[in-house]
């Protein structure tokens, strides 16, 4: 696997489909453009899903996730873009994404998308 920005979210099998469980995931390096200025914004991701029959590899979520520092793209786009993009590699029974924001103009930004079959 490359260490390149990339739109794939590679899987592996889940080793326990039979098993409702959820996975959580937090990154704090989360950067994408605004584009209305071009400056950099900043959140923290945090991705919570109960499998089904595949695993997001997490290497694949780190540059996927990097792929976006060089776009610009609202809040609001990016963390729906995230769970679509998401659900359609992972095919998991609940999905939720948040994005929540660094403080730009007095303004604290949060974004909460889900998902359930």
């Amino acid at each position: 696997m490359l260490n390149q920005p990339s739109k794939t979210l590679v899987t592996v099998p889940n080793p326990h489909p039979d098993r409702r469980y959820t996975v959580e995931m937090e990154t704090q390096e989360f950067t994408t453009l605004c584009p209305m200025t071009g400056q950099p914004d900043f959140a923290t991701i945090y991705i919570q899903y109960e499998p089904d029959q595949k695993l997001v590899e997490l290497k694949s979520l780190k540059l996927y996730l990097w792929s976006y520092r060089n776009e610009a793209s609202y809040h609001e786009d990016c963390v729906n873009r995230i769970l679509n993009d998401f659900v359609a590699a992972a095919e998991p029974h609940y999905a939720k994404v948040v994005g929540d924001f660094t403080i730009r103009g007095g303004i604290h930004t949060k974004v909460t998308v889900e998902y359930r079959k």
